[in-house]
């Protein structure tokens, strides 16, 4: 990204929002080395996906995603 990476921008969404407000968010990277699997998950995203994408980890990952419970439209 041209102003900040992706874990900047993920600390700096943890930061702004509630847990219950944030959106869920899932790394997405071609830097497949050893430990940005944790960075990613230390930084407050939600799931992490190497390149080359494989369609069954990035099924489970939007899976998971689906998971997180919404808040009910009605009772908001």
């Amino acid at each position: 990204m041209p102003e900040m990476d992706g874990l900047t921008a993920t600390q700096q969404i943890c930061q702004r929002y509630t847990a219950a407000d944030r959106p869920h968010i899932i790394a997405m990277t071609a830097n497949a080395m050893e430990g940005d699997r944790e960075r990613c998950l230390d930084a407050g995203m939600n799931d992490y996906v190497s390149k080359p994408i494989r369609l069954p980890e990035l099924t489970a990952a939007l899976q998971r995603a689906s998971m997180k419970t919404v808040p009910d439209a009605a009772t908001s």
